[in-house]
């Protein structure tokens, strides 16, 4: 009687084909160790390599994609709230039923003033909060710290809204420029690319795609990656440390900038839903808010001088404010989730070393020193601007022009004109691919200097709605003028300040000297709307003239002079130091072969030069899987 064959074939043993497996390979002991580890039988290289660097380019899309939309949700959230809660807190049947006399008004203005006058200590704190949490991570606190704002108007109190303000101001800048570093820029990839030549190599790699933690790390910063995922072939071709030609990934960067610009500015188009669907409904109409206003436009003096101080025909329910707050509290929670969820890192763990291994005090010093490079200096009247025409739309135009004359049951239309033009125009941005560099930029000034030239001459009427689609007219073209603003200023940061460790700087001093510009409305607010629409004008007419001197100047090969960034000094080894290059070099230090001592930073206006290409000189590096084994022998040793 024979013996059944066992249910399961025992290891090493031959089975129904002899001493070899359906893939030809021979099993047990005799098996040789290299056709083990080698590559499948069926295994095409080059399609791998195609579908690997495929959802990589993906990845780094969903990144952008998470980031733009958590910024709009952010941002949508912060202002609608912020627009209700001031509207409430204006009318004085509100105050009086709901709070009695604990000083609304008072409470109200310390708000203000801690979310615009906090941030002028931002350039102390912001490059050593990015580089001590990272990118990704100073993103999502950022975003937390603006739910936290939304919190607190569960309970207004002052030791509610007054701090929760204060800590908005202070996260106001760290959000904005990590969300401008990780939307623009990229580190340089280490990595040897796709394994090649050793079939262990190989199956190790795949092996780390598959569990989804491939050797090279997730999609770091996203503009430059990008293009490294599209030319992945012709990186192999020139080496690893060869850097990329200087302006090649410009071409993703205004990609990018316009999809993020594109959700951005939709944010003032989401502000307006809490006022569409809920506020509306309990407002007067413009006979009884605008009954006492006087003058509108040029001739206004201030904020809605002689406006009515009851807004309100009814009071809303508490239960149905704490309902709005509640949807509110969870599209800022959304948010936090999109940034926490879908962003992947910004740099890689080795990188984030790297970053923060040059020295607090450094990092604490270089955004002043930056102050030495001629094209940031040329750009600073242009970040002002940008911050004046921002506070413009919202409170000159939306308030002094628009509420002012056909009253405040349509301010969201109007914001909701000035954020679906701004949101279209950003596509425009694109045409930096096909045009000469300065054309966005000046094309945006020069809208703005026409129309803010056609509102110095115009006093609309109050009360009086025939005029009314020249506001949306001109609210979506402002606009207009915004998006080309927004994006291609972003943009040409991106491009001329293409290196890992400056990109955090200059967008800190970027959004710094906006928030300067916010806080200068602030103080000004009072004024006549004459003197806001000629220092908007000088402002403009001096931001275009000098963005256009410094391009003058680059055309004539003036070189910038840029503050030299210190090498990483480390006191300690792991994992890191798998490699066999040193990973604490720069791209400039592993070109020149490592020399240059303690200081091997960029030098002041010196410019690279790439090393010729050609054929690798001495032993091709060892891959990790070669690396384990030998790991695995010094211990046995």
């Amino acid at each position: 009687m024979e013996a059944e064959p066992p249910l399961y074939p025992v290891a090493g043993a031959a089975g129904p084909q002899g001493d070899e497996d359906r893939l030809g390979v021979p099993d047990g002991p005799e098996a040789p160790l290299d056709e083990l580890v080698g590559a499948y039988p069926n295994y095409n290289e080059e399609e791998e390599e195609r579908r690997y660097y495929r959802r990589k380019r993906l990845g780094v899309l969903k990144n952008v994609l998470a980031a733009s939309a958590g910024g709009t949700l952010t941002y949508g959230v912060y202002l609608g709230l912020l627009q209700m809660q001031l509207i409430l807190h204006y009318d004085e049947t509100y105050r009086e039923v709901k709070y009695g006399n604990m000083g609304l008004p008072d409470i109200d203005s310390k708000m203000l003033m801690g979310i615009n006058v906090t941030p002028i200590a931002a350039l102390l704190y912001t490059p050593v909060l990015i580089r001590f949490f990272g990118t990704k991570w100073m993103m999502f606190l950022a975003v937390g710290i603006y739910a936290l704002f939304v919190s607190t108007n569960y309970w207004e109190r002052y030791y509610t809204l007054v701090p929760s303000a204060v800590a908005l101001g202070m996260a106001i800048v760290p959000l904005w420029a990590s969300m401008g570093n990780y939307i623009t820029s990229f580190p340089v990839v280490r990595d040897r690319g796709w394994p090649a030549g050793n079939p262990g190599c190989r199956k190790w790699h795949l092996a780390e795609v598959g569990l989804g933690r491939a050797f090279s790390p997730l999609w770091s910063r996203m503009a430059q990656k990008y293009y490294e995922y599209s030319h992945y072939k012709e990186q192999d071709e020139q080496g690893p440390h060869r850097r990329p030609p200087r302006g090649s990934h410009a071409p993703y960067l205004l990609v990018f900038q316009a999809i993020f610009y594109s959700f951005f500015h939709l944010s003032f188009a989401c502000a307006q839903l809490p006022m569409i669907y809920f506020l509306n409904h309990y407002l007067y109409d413009l006979n009884h808010t605008l009954y006492n206003v006087q003058s509108c436009g040029t001739n206004s003096q201030g904020i809605l001088s002689g406006f009515n101080k009851t807004v309100l025909r009814t009071l809303p329910r508490s239960r149905n404010l704490i309902v709005v707050e509640s949807v509110l509290m969870a599209v800022a929670f959304l948010a936090m989730l999109l940034v926490l969820g879908f962003c992947g890192a910004a740099y890689r763990p080795t990188e984030e070393i790297d970053l923060r291994s040059v020295g607090w005090g450094n990092i604490f010093q270089l955004p002043f020193k930056h102050v030495r490079d001629f094209r940031l200096r040329h750009l600073v009247p242009f970040f002002i601007y940008s911050g004046f025409e921002v506070l413009f739309a919202c409170t000159g135009l939306a308030l002094g022009y628009g509420v002012c004359s056909v009253g405040l049951e349509r301010l969201a239309y109007l914001l909701v004109a000035y954020s679906l033009g701004a949101s279209a125009a950003s596509v425009l941005g694109l045409l930096g691919l096909w045009l000469p560099r300065p054309v966005p930029l000046v094309a945006g000034a020069g809208l703005h200097l026409l129309l803010t030239l056609s509102l110095f001459f115009w006093a609309p009427a109050p009360r009086v709605l025939q005029h009314s689609w020249i506001l949306y007219v001109a609210a979506a073209l402002w606009g207009v003028g915004s998006a080309l603003n927004k994006t291609g200023l972003s943009a040409l940061l991106g491009i001329l300040y293409e290196d890992k460790e400056r990109q955090d700087f200059i967008f800190t001093i970027y959004h710094w000297w906006q928030a300067l510009a916010i806080f200068a409305v602030y103080l000004g607010s009072s004024l006549p709307m004459k003197a806001k629409l000629a220092v908007l004008l000088v402002t403009l007419v001096a931001a275009a003239a000098s963005y256009l001197w410094m391009e003058q100047k680059l055309r004539r090969g003036v070189v910038p002079r840029q503050p030299r960034i210190p090498r990483p000094q480390h006191k300690v080894r792991g994992y890191r130091y798998l490699e066999e290059d040193n990973s604490d070099e720069s791209d400039v230090e592993s070109e020149r072969g490592g020399g240059g001592g303690g200081g091997g930073g960029r030098g002041d206006g010196v410019e690279e030069e790439a090393l010729p290409a050609g054929p690798r000189v001495g032993p091709e590096p060892a891959c990790p899987y070669e690396q384990a084994l030998e790991r695995d022998r010094s211990e046995e040793r």
